[in-house]
């Protein structure tokens, strides 16, 4: 059949021509003279029989309104069929930094197009296909009357007694009705439609400055390279020793382990608990002063920076369809199993525990950083991600927080603004004052983003709200554009300091100027309404060091029994008499006042009771 267009790939879909503008063959008779069949014969005389009443004009004005009104009917059911059909996600839809769509359930199967064009094309008409549905998630809005949509932020309590950061009230959707509007399709990635990363066998160690065995070392000319945002691009991001991640590359786990967060294609809530060092590590640098011997002479591992905090308000449909896994090291996997009964079914709570090894880092809050910002690399079919620090604790469920503020936004990254700094200078002082980091360290990635052209926050920004981050939460759709940002994000905390506030604007804007895309920032007091933060481990124990001591609270011994009104005495509680015969002991004390009884002798004996 020609006008068909000619197949481009494998998934049954057609090019331009084919897709969306197929124009039907006229049907046309052949020049073959055989011998007429009976039907045909009677067709004939049918013809005939009604050219003999009308006219030839009228019997072809007939025919074609006829023809007309079958083409008509035909596309209408057509349409309908199609607009009573529900968008659905193909499964051949995975985002792992691609966007690969199968046309075959979007369209009907090529069998069934045969059919429908050579039933059509005997008409003897044209017939120009619509296009297909959009395949991208484009938002919704709530109805005008619905609570949420004109929920306004009510004012803070005036409590003077309390100055610092509070949560405050978030209009959250039911649990079901947030998840009867997660979306079915991906959101739109502008620009960049296919990831890939680079993996290097050998190690390329030369470069400027900066990187790791983990993340690779990219000059600064492959850093350039890689804000030029295109449609399709290879970057550095993690895990360069090999191809899949987590398989000698690096924070390496368990292939069983890898099997199962390969499963996980809907919403992974992911967290993290590091020590300082692993056994492996510690076995290597033995001589780190912070390690310690225990009384056998075996090495002892840190303890971890943070307890495991079971999520709280969790929906029994987010509990059979999240995923919620939890990141360890060894060292805390040792305390878990100790304090919190961790066994071979690999749960605490909810958590799915998963223990790294081969950290590629001495320093634990580094560690952190490979699961919060390359969490699409470790779980390459997960749809959404929701990234929580260690130190937090998840108290609204995950379908509620993402329909807040992601869907209802039409956003694919969305992360809380710093509730007290908004400029990156102020926040690099803020970290050489509280030791975060080397300050050196710090001033040398400052000066070099400032010879770049970054400068002091300011309201000639707008509509970015602030350039400091808190970083603890991390909300994220996994299409090729947000997987990009988080990549180049962790470069730039691999290439300079680990205070990812800092380096969170830089890259922001660099990849905002080349693609329209930008991130959502929320408040900080929204935040706080979905996670409560506590204090690191070690926080804890000197917190609990610096206690006075708790007072005694056991209940006073009970009052001695009250004395008899008359005392009776017996012979042993006399006194005894002494040779000048005055009674020896302690006299008793005279009463004075109202009880001391007059009398004309100065004292009185006892009387005695009669034996």
């Amino acid at each position: 059949m020609t006008g068909l267009g000619v197949r481009s790939s494998s998934y049954g879909s057609l090019d331009k021509t084919g897709l969306y503008a197929v124009v039907l063959p006229i049907h046309t008779t052949t020049t073959n003279r055989t011998k007429p069949s009976k039907m045909h014969k009677e067709r004939e005389g049918f013809v005939h029989w009604i050219c003999k009443f009308a006219g030839r004009k009228k019997v072809g004005m007939l025919l074609l309104f006829l023809i007309s009104a079958v083409v008509f009917l035909r596309v209408l059911y057509a349409g309908k069929g199609e607009d009573g059909q529900e968008v659905q996600v193909p499964p051949s839809l995975h985002f792992n930094g691609t966007s690969v769509v199968n046309h075959s359930i979007l369209l009907p199967t090529n069998e069934d197009q045969n059919v429908n064009i050579r039933n059509i094309s005997t008409l003897g008409t044209h017939v120009i296909l619509s296009p297909p549905p959009p395949i991208h998630f484009l938002g919704y809005t709530l109805p005008q009357g619905h609570p949420c949509h004109t929920f306004t932020l009510p004012p803070p309590p005036a409590d003077r007694k309390r100055t610092g950061p509070r949560p405050c009230p978030v209009c959250y959707l039911p649990v079901e009705e947030a998840v009867a509007l997660m979306p079915n399709a991906p959101s739109f990635s502008p620009l960049l439609k296919n990831l890939t990363y680079i993996h290097e066998d050998p190690l390329n160690r030369e470069t400027e400055f900066g990187g790791s065995d983990f993340g690779g070392y990219p000059t600064l000319k492959h850093r350039n390279h890689s804000f030029d945002i295109k449609e399709t691009m290879t970057v550095h991001c993690g895990f360069v020793k090999g191809p899949q991640p987590g398989r000698n590359t690096g924070f390496d786990i368990d292939e069983a382990d890898l099997l199962e967060m390969q499963q996980c294609r809907g919403i992974v809530v992911a967290s993290a608990v590091f020590g300082k060092l692993s056994s492996h590590d510690t076995y290597l640098i033995s001589c780190c002063q912070f390690l310690c011997v225990s009384d056998e002479g075996s090495f002892s591992f840190p303890d971890a920076f943070d307890d495991v905090k079971a999520p709280k308000n969790i929906s029994k449909y987010s509990e059979e369809t999240v995923c919620f896994y939890m990141f360890v090291d060894e060292g805390t996997e040792s305390i878990l199993k100790r304090e919190r009964g961790l066994n071979g079914n690999k749960k605490v709570g909810i958590w799915r525990v998963v223990v790294v090894h081969n950290l590629p880092y001495l320093d634990g809050r580094r560690n952190g950083k490979v699961p919060k910002l390359l969490v699409h690399r470790l779980f390459p079919n997960a749809r959404y991600s929701l990234w929580i620090d260690g130190k937090l604790e998840l108290v609204v469920d995950p379908h509620q927080i993402l329909e807040r503020f992601l869907w209802r936004k039409n956003a694919t990254f969305a992360i809380s603004r710093h509730y007290r700094r908004f400029d990156v200078f102020v926040e690099a002082e803020a970290n050489k004052a509280a030791g975060k980091y080397d300050n050196a360290s710090i001033d040398f990635q400052v000066e070099f983003y400032k010879n770049e052209g970054l400068t002091p926050y300011s309201v000639a920004k707008l509509p970015i709200t602030s350039d400091v981050p808190e970083g603890c939460v991390i909300l994220r759709e996994h299409v090729p554009i947000s997987n990009l940002f988080t990549c180049l994000w962790f470069n730039e905390v691999d290439r300079f300091t680990s205070r990812d506030q800092i380096s969170f604007s830089t890259v922001r804007d660099k990849i905002a100027a080349k693609a329209n895309w930008t991130v959502s920032m929320f408040l900080d007091c929204e935040r706080r309404n979905f996670v409560v933060q506590r204090y690191h481990r070690a926080e804890q124990e000197r917190i609990a060091r610096r206690k006075p001591p708790v007072p005694n609270l056991s209940p006073p011994p009970p009052p001695p029994a009250p004395l008899p009104a008359t005392p009776v005495l017996i012979s042993s509680d006399l006194p005894r008499k002494v040779p000048s015969g005055r009674a020896g002991g302690t006299r008793s004390p005279r009463r004075r006042g109202r009880g001391r009884r007059s009398s004309p002798r100065g004292n009185r004996k006892a009387n005695l009771p009669v034996l």
